[in-house]
């Protein structure tokens, strides 16, 4: 019998109590053994590497007792322990998620929870991805993705962070601050941090925990954006765009050449976060304002690229909608920065054949189609078929 034990620094339950006092073998990290001393006779394993730990529980032939954090059910050691084959009672204590929003005094119904405790960065790009398109999220920290690093990511961000270190422990702290304050400074590993949209703290209430509704409808009219003389990508090639970009929650989107921002936006309806980059002054100027009447976050960088792209965050997917002198240099960084997919829409063809062969040099697979559309238009009691221009679509997936 394998009993999983929460604790949130109050005392544990009489159930619990017994199943620690009983437990032949007891695992747990360092400070939760200090706190929830096991029977003198018991074994213990400080809770160091899994494959340990997993190797104890699986041999050891009596009753074992696993001390955790908050609910170990949630982002804890319940899903590793059955994965492995080994089955659980499971006795939790308040979650440190839910216990971060208590001290904030907001409700967490509206909110997404992520975690960054991986072995990699991979999981803090994704927490970072998330905070920048999500106006309330819960960042569970590990070793490398603290507070500092978070707040380091968030930079060109107006989100409020509040640091939930160490909580129902007696050097517990929460503190709220700025991105830039919390990367000036130094955190604890064991913290959650709450990334928020003042603003939209408050969020609407939702019949789903944690749940991001997938918009009822994309590739939107025209109509739906601000634009400057049909300056827009078109509906039909913007279904096609957002199919090979494959936008969600968790990935980071660059729009170059983002013109009013049609492409970008839709990115961030479906939950990526968005880096939109855009020459043209009065087009930034409409980026923001279409963000602002989809209400979804789009950050607008200013400038021409490539030179604009420098410093910005690693993508997972590109859309290149401009094609002008210097198209082949952003298509080449493009190429380079792309984590998973390009996506290049062209109305010249003398551009698509450089274009193919430069992504397929970079080790891309290549596709390309040339999308012809023709809306039905009324002229008095006749009907006719208003052809739109031709645009050609090179998609390319990193091999």
């Amino acid at each position: 019998m394998i009993t999983v034990i929460g604790y949130d620094g109050s005392a544990l339950s009489p159930r619990a109590a017994d199943r620690l006092a009983s437990a032949t073998l007891v695992v747990g990290a360092q400070r939760l053994l200090e706190a929830c001393p096991p029977a003198p006779a018991a074994v213990t394993i400080p809770f160091s590497e899994m494959a340990d730990v997993l190797a104890g529980l699986r041999d050891h032939d009596g009753e074992a007792a696993v001390l955790a954090s908050g609910d170990p059910g949630f982002f804890g050691i319940v899903r590793a322990l059955r994965a492995h084959g080994l089955s659980c009672e499971v006795l939790p204590a308040t979650t440190s998620v839910a216990l971060a929003f208590a001290r904030a005094g907001l409700p967490w119904d509206d909110a997404v929870v992520v975690s960054a405790h991986g072995r990699d960065n991979r999981d803090l790009r994704t927490a970072i991805n998330v905070a920048r398109a999500h106006p309330k999220v819960a960042i569970l920290c590990g070793p490398g993705a603290t507070a500092r690093e978070i707040g380091a990511e968030l930079l060109d961000t107006d989100r409020r962070l509040l640091v939930a270190q160490r909580l129902c422990l007696a050097d517990e702290s929460v503190v709220e601050c700025s991105p830039a304050e919390a990367a000036a400074r130094d955190w604890d590993e064991l913290a959650v941090v709450l990334v928020l949209d003042a603003g939209r703290a408050i969020g609407e209430r939702k019949p789903v925990l944690n749940a991001r509704r997938t918009p009822s409808s994309w590739a939107l009219p025209e109509a739906g954006f601000e634009h400057r003389d049909g300056q827009i990508t078109k509906a039909e090639v913007r279904a096609l765009v957002l199919a090979r970009l494959g936008p969600g929650l968790g990935d980071l989107v660059w729009d170059i050449g983002a013109g009013s921002g049609s492409v970008a936006i839709e990115c961030a309806r479906l939950g990526a976060a968005v880096v939109a980059v855009e020459k043209d002054r009065e087009q930034v100027r409409r980026i923001v304002a279409n963000a602002a009447a989809h209400s979804v976050d789009v950050r607008v960088v200013e400038g021409s690229a490539p030179a604009a792209l420098l410093g910005l965050p690693e993508p997972d997917a590109i859309f290149v909608g401009g094609s002008g002198p210097a198209f082949l240099d952003v298509l080449g960084v493009a190429a380079a920065r792309a984590r998973r997919t390009v996506v290049v829409a062209l109305a010249a063809i003398e551009r698509v054949v450089p274009a193919q062969a430069l992504l397929v040099d970079a080790g891309y697979a290549v596709e390309t189609v040339l999308l012809q559309a023709s809306r039905l238009t009324g002229v008095g009691d006749l009907h006719r078929l208003a052809a739109q221009n031709p645009v050609f679509v090179v998609s390319a997936v990193r091999q």
